[in-house]
């Protein structure tokens, strides 16, 4: 079965891309997800039905006919196999749990080794985080999200590959000071206290300190995990570095984590809308690296093509075209109209996605 629409989080963020061959792990995840049905193509020359069974929009052969000529595939994107994602998950796992094994640094490569396959594997430029979900666990999850962004983004920054790749290390390990931080602090669903609050920026300092005396891992690697809470303009922790003395790794992992962070669902919060987690971003000028923020929004992709979705006219409308400049505006094709509405130009400044 060839699924014929995208399937969504409460985030917005794509799970199953429209046109996936579903499998067994598909069909098993959807069950767990509580998701009765769906739809599928029979026929290429049958009409396609998409959306939920409350709001159905049928596509007249017209305009599917339209939409196919005028999709154009996005940049390639990283893919984990599920073997891979099961021995990422379980070597993340290792590394915060036995922060002091003789084995840390090797199992540290064979992660990195893998998300450097991925990529290399898929000649990847670009990565659409909905696909990279490796555990429940969010600091597993959220690590090795971060690693591969960063390695991405350090790519498209025109960073070689071993500096890539020593990236990517940097960025599974960011947040290890957290395997030093009570549980109780760590998972409390309510707001922190100031002294909880304290405690829990020091995670960063204690992920140096983890690292510090590993003589296999270098000095930027280090410096990534201490200081990628820093901020450009100096307001950031744990020692209010600015600009240049913030280490680049530091810099390209500040924007991944905070993206990753954003559109993330934890005890305490909602996530934000990819959309709504970009725009942060972009007024973040005084905070993050401008440069290198420049090669995030030209890396992530928000809307595949495929993904349908609501315009600010009403109408819905379905993605054939992504613009690496213009990550927020891609070209859309209305299921209804058939009226092509490229969001990037100037023609169509008034019109956004809901």
């Amino acid at each position: 079965m060839k699924i014929d629409q995208a399937i969504v989080d409460r985030a917005g963020r794509i799970l199953i891309a429209r046109n996936t061959v579903m499998d067994d792990y598909h069909i098993m995840s959807l069950i767990k997800m509580g998701i009765p049905g769906i739809y599928i193509r029979e026929g290429e020359d049958d009409d396609l039905i998409t959306g939920n069974i409350a709001d159905m929009v049928v596509i007249a052969p017209s305009i599917q006919q339209e939409i196919e000529k005028k999709t154009v595939n996005d940049r390639a994107k990283v893919r984990l196999s599920e073997s891979v994602k099961a021995r990422v998950a379980e070597g993340i796992q290792y590394l915060y749990n036995e922060t002091d094994s003789p084995g840390f640094a090797d199992t540290t490569r064979s992660i990195t080794d893998d998300l450097m396959r991925a990529i290399s594997d898929n000649d990847a430029i670009a990565v659409d985080i909905s696909t990279l979900k490796i555990s429940d666990e969010y600091t597993f999850k959220h690590s090795v999200d971060v690693a591969t962004m960063s390695m991405i983004v350090a790519k498209k920054y025109g960073l070689d590959d071993k500096t890539v790749y020593e990236i990517g290390i940097s960025g599974l390990l960011h947040d290890v000071g957290k395997s030093k931080i009570p549980n109780e602090v760590l998972n409390k669903a309510g707001r922190l206290t100031d002294q909880e609050f304290s405690l829990m920026k020091q995670h960063s300092l204690l992920g140096y300190g983890i690292l510090k005396e590993k003589e296999d891992l270098s000095n930027s690697i280090k410096l990534g995990v201490l200081q990628h809470h820093e901020k450009i303009n100096g307001k950031g922790y744990p020692m209010s570095v600015a600009g240049d003395k913030i280490n680049l790794f530091a810099r390209i992992i500040s924007i991944s984590d905070i993206y990753d962070a954003l559109v993330t669902e934890r005890p305490y919060k909602k996530p934000f809308s990819p959309r709504n987690a970009v725009e942060m971003i972009m007024s973040m000028t005084e905070e993050l690296d401008i440069n290198v923020m420049k090669s995030f929004l030209e890396s992530v992709i928000l809307y595949p093509v495929g993904t349908d979705v609501e315009l600010s006219t009403g109408e819905r409308a379905r993605v054939v075209e992504n613009n690496p400049q213009y990550v927020l505006r891609p070209k859309v094709i209305g299921l209804k109209t058939g009226k092509t509405y490229d969001l990037s130009d100037i023609n169509s400044a008034s019109i956004i996605i809901l």
